[in-house]
Protein backbone atom coordinates (compact mmCIF):
# COMPACT_ATOMS: atom_id res chain seq x y z
CA UNK A 1 0.00 0.00 0.00
CA UNK A 2 1.43 3.16 -1.14
CA UNK A 3 0.64 5.93 1.72
CA UNK A 4 -0.11 9.54 0.00
CA UNK A 5 -1.34 13.01 2.20
CA UNK A 6 -5.09 11.32 2.53
CA UNK A 7 -3.58 8.32 4.32
CA UNK A 8 -5.02 8.11 8.05
CA UNK A 9 -3.15 6.48 11.56
CA UNK A 10 -5.52 4.27 13.38
CA UNK A 11 -4.43 4.00 16.89
CA UNK A 12 -6.35 0.89 19.29
CA UNK A 13 -6.05 0.75 22.58
CA UNK A 14 -5.39 -2.01 25.28
CA UNK A 15 -4.49 -0.54 28.60
CA UNK A 16 -0.47 -1.14 29.37
CA UNK A 17 -0.09 -2.89 25.80
CA UNK A 18 -0.47 0.35 24.63
CA UNK A 19 3.39 0.54 25.49
CA UNK A 20 3.91 -1.33 21.85
CA UNK A 21 2.15 1.84 20.46
CA UNK A 22 4.36 3.89 21.92
CA UNK A 23 6.92 2.47 20.94
CA UNK A 24 6.24 2.48 17.44
CA UNK A 25 4.95 6.61 17.38
CA UNK A 26 8.82 6.82 19.26
CA UNK A 27 10.13 5.62 15.78
CA UNK A 28 7.48 7.36 13.51
CA UNK A 29 8.98 10.72 14.96
CA UNK A 30 12.25 9.81 14.73
CA UNK A 31 12.01 9.62 11.24
CA UNK A 32 9.51 12.33 11.16
CA UNK A 33 6.90 10.49 10.20
CA UNK A 34 3.28 12.03 10.29
CA UNK A 35 -0.25 11.89 9.15
CA UNK A 36 -3.03 14.13 8.23
CA UNK A 37 -5.85 12.04 10.50
CA UNK A 38 -5.22 10.04 13.52
CA UNK A 39 -8.21 8.43 14.75
CA UNK A 40 -7.33 6.32 18.29
CA UNK A 41 -9.42 4.96 21.74
CA UNK A 42 -8.02 4.61 25.12
CA UNK A 43 -4.33 3.81 25.32
CA UNK A 44 -4.05 4.91 21.69
CA UNK A 45 -5.32 8.15 22.54
CA UNK A 46 -3.00 9.23 25.22
CA UNK A 47 -0.07 7.95 23.07
CA UNK A 48 -1.26 9.58 20.19
CA UNK A 49 -1.50 12.65 21.72
CA UNK A 50 2.44 13.15 22.52
CA UNK A 51 2.73 11.98 19.18
CA UNK A 52 0.83 14.58 18.00
CA UNK A 53 2.30 17.46 20.27
CA UNK A 54 5.86 16.36 19.04
CA UNK A 55 6.83 14.89 22.11
CA UNK A 56 9.10 11.88 21.32
CA UNK A 57 9.85 9.63 24.36
CA UNK A 58 7.11 11.60 26.31
CA UNK A 59 4.98 8.28 26.39
CA UNK A 60 7.54 6.17 27.38
CA UNK A 61 8.62 7.72 29.91
CA UNK A 62 4.90 7.78 31.08
CA UNK A 63 3.86 4.07 30.81
CA UNK A 64 7.57 2.33 32.12
CA UNK A 65 9.93 5.04 34.13
CA UNK A 66 7.15 6.84 35.56
CA UNK A 67 5.28 3.91 36.78
CA UNK A 68 8.51 2.52 38.16
CA UNK A 69 9.08 5.69 40.07
CA UNK A 70 5.50 6.34 41.11
CA UNK A 71 3.95 2.67 41.17
CA UNK A 72 0.69 4.40 40.14
CA UNK A 73 -1.42 1.03 39.53
CA UNK A 74 -3.31 0.11 41.97
CA UNK A 75 -6.00 -1.35 44.43
CA UNK A 76 -5.36 1.44 46.70
CA UNK A 77 -5.74 3.96 44.09
CA UNK A 78 -9.33 2.04 43.35
CA UNK A 79 -10.05 2.46 46.73
CA UNK A 80 -9.30 6.39 47.30
CA UNK A 81 -10.20 7.38 43.65
CA UNK A 82 -12.24 5.25 42.31
CA UNK A 83 -9.86 4.18 39.45
CA UNK A 84 -7.44 1.21 39.73
CA UNK A 85 -5.30 4.11 38.01
CA UNK A 86 -3.68 7.30 40.01
CA UNK A 87 -5.68 9.50 37.67
CA UNK A 88 -4.59 12.77 39.87
CA UNK A 89 -0.90 11.70 38.54
CA UNK A 90 -1.67 10.54 35.29
CA UNK A 91 -4.34 13.70 34.33
CA UNK A 92 -3.01 16.32 36.44
CA UNK A 93 0.41 16.33 37.68
CA UNK A 94 2.12 14.53 34.61
CA UNK A 95 0.84 16.93 32.15
CA UNK A 96 0.67 20.19 33.93
CA UNK A 97 4.17 19.91 35.90
CA UNK A 98 6.03 16.34 36.05
CA UNK A 99 6.09 15.65 32.01
CA UNK A 100 5.01 19.06 30.77
CA UNK A 101 2.43 18.10 27.96
CA UNK A 102 3.09 21.07 25.16
CA UNK A 103 -0.78 21.83 24.67
CA UNK A 104 0.49 24.60 21.70
CA UNK A 105 2.00 22.37 19.67
CA UNK A 106 -0.64 19.76 20.36
CA UNK A 107 -3.60 22.59 19.29
CA UNK A 108 -1.85 23.46 16.35
CA UNK A 109 -2.18 19.59 14.69
CA UNK A 110 -5.19 19.27 16.79
CA UNK A 111 -7.67 19.63 13.81
CA UNK A 112 -6.19 16.08 12.59
CA UNK A 113 -6.90 13.91 15.70
CA UNK A 114 -10.20 12.16 16.70
CA UNK A 115 -10.47 10.53 20.11
CA UNK A 116 -12.99 7.42 20.58
CA UNK A 117 -15.05 7.09 23.92
CA UNK A 118 -18.13 5.38 24.60
CA UNK A 119 -21.39 7.11 25.77
CA UNK A 120 -22.88 5.47 28.99
CA UNK A 121 -26.64 6.40 28.15
CA UNK A 122 -26.52 5.29 24.42
CA UNK A 123 -24.02 2.28 24.35
CA UNK A 124 -22.54 3.96 21.35
CA UNK A 125 -19.09 5.13 20.50
CA UNK A 126 -18.47 8.88 20.43
CA UNK A 127 -15.69 10.81 18.10
CA UNK A 128 -14.43 13.76 19.85
CA UNK A 129 -12.01 16.69 18.96
CA UNK A 130 -10.73 19.78 21.14
CA UNK A 131 -9.03 22.67 19.34
CA UNK A 132 -8.42 24.68 22.33
CA UNK A 133 -9.74 24.07 25.85
CA UNK A 134 -6.89 22.25 27.47
CA UNK A 135 -8.93 20.79 30.18
CA UNK A 136 -11.48 19.33 27.72
CA UNK A 137 -8.79 18.00 25.99
CA UNK A 138 -7.50 15.88 28.93
CA UNK A 139 -10.89 14.95 30.06
CA UNK A 140 -12.09 13.19 26.63
CA UNK A 141 -8.37 10.97 26.49
CA UNK A 142 -8.94 10.31 30.70
CA UNK A 143 -12.97 9.30 28.89
CA UNK A 144 -11.29 7.17 26.44
CA UNK A 145 -8.76 5.49 28.58
CA UNK A 146 -11.32 4.94 31.77
CA UNK A 147 -11.56 1.47 31.83
CA UNK A 148 -14.51 -0.45 32.81
CA UNK A 149 -15.52 -1.64 36.28
CA UNK A 150 -12.22 -0.36 37.69
CA UNK A 151 -12.60 3.15 36.54
CA UNK A 152 -15.07 5.95 37.36
CA UNK A 153 -17.27 7.67 34.71
CA UNK A 154 -16.27 10.74 32.97
CA UNK A 155 -18.39 13.84 32.19
CA UNK A 156 -17.40 15.39 28.72
CA UNK A 157 -19.77 18.00 27.59
CA UNK A 158 -22.50 16.70 30.37
CA UNK A 159 -22.42 13.08 29.35
CA UNK A 160 -21.49 10.38 31.01
CA UNK A 161 -18.19 8.37 28.60
CA UNK A 162 -16.18 5.28 29.53
CA UNK A 163 -12.99 3.56 27.54
CA UNK A 164 -14.20 3.96 24.16
CA UNK A 165 -12.89 0.49 23.14
CA UNK A 166 -15.98 -0.69 24.80
CA UNK A 167 -17.60 -0.78 21.58
CA UNK A 168 -14.54 0.29 18.95
CA UNK A 169 -11.65 -0.66 20.19
CA UNK A 170 -10.13 -0.19 16.51
CA UNK A 171 -11.92 2.58 14.92
CA UNK A 172 -11.34 1.75 11.07
CA UNK A 173 -14.14 1.95 9.99
CA UNK A 174 -14.80 5.73 11.44
CA UNK A 175 -11.46 6.38 9.63
CA UNK A 176 -13.35 5.37 6.19
CA UNK A 177 -16.06 6.55 6.76
CA UNK A 178 -14.69 10.08 7.43
CA UNK A 179 -12.95 9.55 3.80
CA UNK A 180 -9.78 7.95 4.53
CA UNK A 181 -9.83 4.92 2.55
CA UNK A 182 -5.99 3.40 3.14
CA UNK A 183 -4.70 3.65 6.92
CA UNK A 184 -2.46 2.57 9.00
CA UNK A 185 -3.31 0.52 12.04
CA UNK A 186 -1.28 -0.04 15.07
CA UNK A 187 -2.45 -2.89 16.65
CA UNK A 188 -1.90 -4.18 20.14
CA UNK A 189 -2.58 -7.98 19.81
CA UNK A 190 -0.39 -10.62 17.83
CA UNK A 191 -1.71 -11.61 14.10
CA UNK A 192 -4.49 -14.37 14.64
CA UNK A 193 -5.46 -13.66 18.41
CA UNK A 194 -8.98 -14.07 19.44
CA UNK A 195 -11.11 -13.25 22.26
CA UNK A 196 -12.46 -16.38 23.41
CA UNK A 197 -14.76 -14.98 26.36
CA UNK A 198 -18.48 -16.13 26.62
CA UNK A 199 -21.08 -13.55 26.98
CA UNK A 200 -21.45 -12.34 30.35
CA UNK A 201 -24.80 -10.74 31.28
CA UNK A 202 -23.69 -7.50 33.76
CA UNK A 203 -26.42 -7.31 37.12
CA UNK A 204 -28.50 -4.46 36.91
CA UNK A 205 -27.07 -2.79 39.97
CA UNK A 206 -23.76 -2.75 37.88
CA UNK A 207 -23.76 0.68 36.32
CA UNK A 208 -27.94 0.61 36.85
CA UNK A 209 -28.49 3.93 35.18
CA UNK A 210 -26.96 2.82 31.90
CA UNK A 211 -28.56 -0.50 31.06
CA UNK A 212 -27.52 0.42 27.00
CA UNK A 213 -23.93 0.65 28.50
CA UNK A 214 -24.66 -2.96 30.83
CA UNK A 215 -25.84 -4.47 27.26
CA UNK A 216 -22.85 -3.44 25.09
CA UNK A 217 -20.38 -5.11 28.03
CA UNK A 218 -22.10 -8.29 27.95
CA UNK A 219 -20.99 -8.41 24.19
CA UNK A 220 -17.91 -6.63 24.13
CA UNK A 221 -15.59 -9.66 22.59
CA UNK A 222 -18.32 -10.17 19.94
CA UNK A 223 -17.57 -6.86 18.90
CA UNK A 224 -14.09 -6.76 19.02
CA UNK A 225 -12.95 -10.38 17.27
CA UNK A 226 -15.40 -9.04 14.53
CA UNK A 227 -13.06 -6.03 14.10
CA UNK A 228 -10.08 -8.14 14.17
CA UNK A 229 -11.65 -10.18 11.63
CA UNK A 230 -12.71 -7.33 9.37
CA UNK A 231 -8.84 -6.26 9.85
CA UNK A 232 -7.83 -8.99 8.44
CA UNK A 233 -10.32 -8.60 5.62
CA UNK A 234 -8.71 -5.07 4.79
CA UNK A 235 -5.28 -6.19 5.39
CA UNK A 236 -5.39 -8.79 2.87
CA UNK A 237 -7.30 -6.40 0.43
CA UNK A 238 -4.38 -4.19 0.59
CA UNK A 239 -7.02 -1.12 2.50
CA UNK A 240 -4.69 -1.12 5.14
CA UNK A 241 -1.25 -2.23 6.24
CA UNK A 242 -1.13 -3.14 10.23
CA UNK A 243 1.94 -2.95 12.75
CA UNK A 244 1.41 -5.64 15.47
CA UNK A 245 3.70 -7.36 17.87
CA UNK A 246 5.43 -10.36 16.36
CA UNK A 247 5.00 -12.63 19.66
CA UNK A 248 1.99 -13.68 21.79
CA UNK A 249 0.79 -11.09 23.71
CA UNK A 250 2.52 -11.35 27.78
CA UNK A 251 1.45 -8.08 28.86
CA UNK A 252 -1.85 -7.16 30.48
CA UNK A 253 -3.93 -4.71 30.35
CA UNK A 254 -3.03 -2.94 33.62
CA UNK A 255 1.00 -4.90 33.93
CA UNK A 256 2.94 -3.77 36.42
CA UNK A 257 6.13 -5.65 35.59
CA UNK A 258 8.59 -3.23 34.03
CA UNK A 259 11.12 -5.70 32.30
CA UNK A 260 8.02 -6.81 30.42
CA UNK A 261 6.77 -3.35 29.68
CA UNK A 262 10.15 -2.89 28.59
CA UNK A 263 10.36 -5.22 26.34
CA UNK A 264 6.96 -4.43 24.27
CA UNK A 265 8.51 -1.01 23.92
CA UNK A 266 11.14 -1.95 22.27
CA UNK A 267 9.47 -4.23 20.00
CA UNK A 268 7.10 -1.47 18.80
CA UNK A 269 10.21 0.94 18.04
CA UNK A 270 12.10 -1.81 16.02
CA UNK A 271 8.32 -2.44 14.28
CA UNK A 272 7.82 1.66 13.49
CA UNK A 273 11.31 1.59 12.67
CA UNK A 274 11.13 -1.48 10.10
CA UNK A 275 8.17 0.42 8.67
CA UNK A 276 9.85 4.06 8.12
CA UNK A 277 12.52 2.53 5.99
CA UNK A 278 10.88 0.31 4.34
CA UNK A 279 8.42 3.15 3.71
CA UNK A 280 11.28 5.86 2.12
CA UNK A 281 11.87 7.50 5.59
CA UNK A 282 15.91 7.24 6.27
CA UNK A 283 18.28 8.78 8.82
CA UNK A 284 18.43 12.09 7.36
CA UNK A 285 14.68 12.62 8.25
CA UNK A 286 15.82 11.65 11.77
CA UNK A 287 17.92 14.89 12.80
CA UNK A 288 14.96 17.12 12.32
CA UNK A 289 13.56 15.76 15.47
CA UNK A 290 14.73 16.63 18.92
CA UNK A 291 14.44 13.64 21.69
CA UNK A 292 12.61 14.59 24.73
Amino acid sequence: MKMNLNTGLVLEGGGMRGVFTSGVLDAFMKYNLYFNYICAVSAGACNGMSYISRQPRRARISNIDYLARYNYIGIRHLVTQGCIFDSQLLYDKFPNELLPFDFDTYFKYAKTFECVTTNCETGRSMYLHEWHDKQRALDMVRASSSLPYVSKIVMVDGIPMLDGGIIDSIPIMHAMETGHHHNIVILTRNKGWRDDSKDRKVPYYVYKHYPRLRVVLSKRHVFYNAQLQLIDDLEASGQIECIRPIHPMEVSRIEKDINKLEALYEEGFEQGEKFCLEHGYGLAEADKVTAL
